[in-house]
């Protein structure tokens, strides 16, 4: 529903679904979308065939619906025809330089498209249902033809006549066929079945189960949209969406409830380069849109309403009717053999010159009719007119496809921009927020008051932390390295708001409290404050505090990492967001729900210059076997980005480091891409812990951001002192 109302009035929406779930989607987007503005299922291939007692599910589906499909804007995108085999099953024929028709042999089939001087063509309809519009009977090659009952010619009757003398038009029974040769237009549109999305292997690497192949949300970008416009993910996954729309010139937005997504999704962007397209106006930017490939498309409108087809035909028809009137002479005053036409009104039927018939210019044949034995069977007086006649005919028809292809409409292919070879671009400018900290109700807690029974203690907020807690005891906090931080039970204590359950280890049997965070929010600062007061009227006095939260506020998590108890260890753990969807989820001791965080171990330190500098010592762990905070050290670190002028509300990285990446990840990538443009040794260090020199800002504090091999993110804060 947010969807729709955020959508212009010319957008899409398209749902990714597999089989088992596509009529209950289509369901739920005809409810919330509109029957009437249902636009088409499509059907994308995902694997190959692979052998089983039940048919595989070799398809996903996309189903597409408009804002208001009286407004949709849309592209069309084509495909080579030799790819989309659209020519397939059909009956071909084949036309020679020499222009004399024919239907094409199984070793030319087998060629198709590519066979020397031949160019293949079918033939189409040149009706259209009722009898509205043009029925005026035509001749074609001496023949009377009709559209048919209750059709009509496609154009009209000078148009037909044009399509005439352009010789598109071919006898098919009664009526006639438009000749439409392949080339007219070698591109065909796409449908509703994709086949040409199966993965490699060999692609852009799949990083979920259901994330999307690159190429299917490539083409439904480029069908719906044009550079410049903004493009809406709310599934964010690796990024694949905002990557296409990074690459084609769309702006995008992109959320995610998983941090692990939007740091995949960071990376992949931030390392990545795209060709740079040509623009149509420079002047007016990416709003003037690419410079596009466009190529020709020869339709029956396009020849019916040719300037030049008359013209042409009068200026070089009356050579051929002079050419064939002194051929026609000659085997009158010489008669040779009659001849069958292999064309025409007249086909099969004999021609006798001594009887005084002529031959109609589509009855004259290609070649010098010879025995077969190479002797000639026409008067050597007819040898100068006959080849002048085909010179002449010859000649208007290459005049008459010259016009043909310089009267062609021009179809826009828009995923084939042209390419500046002489720039490279990387990722534009983009910003990286965060849903405030202010607490959102869920509908749970938007109920009016009940009177109570023996259903309100597991109703809202205390029916969800009793699941957590139970999820809890039941898997424990995975640590680093596999480590499992278990315990032994869990109750409430009455009267406390902010301490949610108490426990004990299960290795140690030391007390052990715990308080979550809220479900739609960040775990705030207050909380924990309150959390600690409370915990300190505990007796006996817990040896862990352990606060677990989807996410938690920056100052939150940097109460816990700082504040000094003795005795007490105080502990952050990362909640899957999976206990967001109990229905889904598998209930099984194994599920890694909750992950411990480490503390971030940060050096901020002057420089002799006066500038400042940052080191990344990497994590501080709590050792569960231990029972205590060991170092992780810097091979833990995947990534890590500094704001040197933090404003305690939103992140700007400034500077971004991949320690772990390898020789094909992180900035390497780039590097690869643009050698001669960037600076190795800045590059490299880039790939280290220690930041670049940097000045302090006007708010006098940093913050250095931390995501460790598992994707655990954490954030230190710290004040700029001279």
């Amino acid at each position: 529903m947010l969807a729709r109302e955020l959508r212009t009035e010319t957008g899409s929406v398209f749902v990714q679904i597999s089989d088992e779930n596509l009529h209950t989607v289509r369901n739920l987007l005809d409810e919330v979308f509109g029957v009437d503005n249902f636009v088409r299922v499509i059907a994308f291939r995902k694997t190959g065939a692979q052998p089983s007692e039940i048919p595989a599910a070799n398809y996903d589906f996309i189903i597409w619906y408009a804002k208001n499909l009286d407004q949709i804007a849309t592209n069309k995108i084509y495909t080579p025809k030799t790819e989309s085999g659209s020519f397939v099953g059909q009956r071909l024929f084949v036309e020679d330089t020499d222009y004399r028709r024919r239907p094409a042999t199984k070793e030319e089939l087998a060629s198709f498209p590519s066979v020397d001087g031949l160019k293949f063509y079918r033939t189409k309809a040149a009706q259209g249902a009722g009898d509205s519009g043009n029925t005026e009977p035509l001749f074609v090659t001496g023949k009377k033809v009709e559209p048919g009952e209750r059709k009509h010619w496609s154009t009209t009757p000078s148009g037909m006549e044009k399509l005439k003398k352009a010789n598109r038009l071919a006898l098919a029974g009664k009526t006639a066929e438009f000749v439409w040769f392949f080339d007219d237009f070698a591109w065909s549109s796409f449908g509703t079945i994709w086949n040409d999305t199966v993965r490699s292997g060999f692609g852009d690497p799949q990083r979920y189960v259901v994330e999307t192949n690159a190429l299917v949300v490539e083409r439904c970008m480029l069908m719906t949209t044009l550079p410049g416009d903004l493009v809406l993910d709310p599934t964010c996954g690796s990024g694949t969406t905002a990557f296409v729309a990074e690459k084609w010139g769309r702006r995008w937005i992109t959320c995610d409830t998983s941090r692990v997504a939007i740091t995949l999704a960071k990376q992949r962007l931030m390392t990545a380069s795209f060709d740079y397209y040509a623009l149509r106006y420079p002047h007016e930017g990416l709003g003037g849109g690419f410079d596009y490939e466009t190529v020709p498309y020869i339709k029956l409108e396009s020849i019916a309403n040719n300037p030049d087809i008359d013209t042409i035909h009068d200026e070089d028809h009356p050579k051929i009717a002079a050419a064939l009137a002194d051929l026609n002479a000659a085997l009158g005053a010489a008669p040779p053999k009659p001849l069958k036409p292999a064309q025409g009104a007249r086909k099969g039927k004999p021609v006798d010159f001594a009887k005084g018939d002529t031959l109609h210019e589509w009855e004259v044949p290609f070649d010098w009719p010879t025995d077969g034995y190479g002797k000639s069977l026409w008067p050597e007086t007819a040898r100068a007119p006959f080849d002048a006649f085909h010179t002449a005919r010859q000649a208007m028809q290459r005049r008459m496809d010259q016009s043909i292809a310089d009267h062609a409409e021009q179809e826009t292919l828009y995923d084939k921009p042209r390419i500046d070879k002489n720039k490279l671009r990387i990722t534009g400018p983009f910003s990286i927020e965060a849903v405030p900290a202010p607490t959102v109700l869920s509908l749970d807690e938007r109920i009016p008051p009940q009177e109570a029974d023996e259903t309100v203690a597991r109703s809202g907020e205390t029916s969800r932390q009793t699941m957590w807690r139970d999820e809890l005891l039941k898997t424990g906090v995975r640590g680093k390295g596999g480590a499992m931080l278990r315990f032994a039970e869990f109750e409430t204590l009455p009267g406390l708001r902010h301490i949610h359950a108490s426990g004990s280890v299960a290795e140690t049997g030391e007390r052990a409290v715990v308080s979550f965070g809220p479900e739609h929010a960040a775990l705030e600062q207050r909380q924990v404050e309150m959390a600690l007061t409370e915990a300190e009227t505990l007796r006996p006095s817990p040896k862990f505090i352990l606060f677990c939260a989807f996410t938690f506020d920056p100052e939150a998590a940097k109460d816990i990492d700082e504040v000094n108890w003795p005795g007490v260890t105080l502990l952050k753990a990362q909640m899957n967001t999976d206990l967001l969807t109990e229905d889904l989820r598998r209930k099984r001791a194994s599920n890694e729900s909750f992950w411990l965080m480490g503390q971030p171990d940060v050096d901020l330190r002057k420089r002799d210059d006066g500038l400042w500098e940052v080191e990344v010592n990497g994590f501080d762990y709590f050792d569960p076997k231990k029972g205590d905070l060991v170092s992780g050290g810097k091979k833990q670190i995947a990534m890590w980005s500094l704001d040197v002028d933090y404003d305690n509300r939103s992140l700007m990285p400034h500077q971004m480091f991949f320690p772990m990446a390898d020789a094909k990840g992180g900035w390497n990538r780039l590097r690869k891409a643009v050698r001669a443009e960037l600076d190795e040794e800045l590059l490299e260090q880039f790939h280290g812990t220690t930041s670049l020199p940097f000045e302090a800002g006007d708010h006098g504090r940093i913050a250095v951001k931390i995501v460790d091999d598992r994707g655990i993110e954490s954030l230190k804060i710290m004040s700029i002192k001279d």
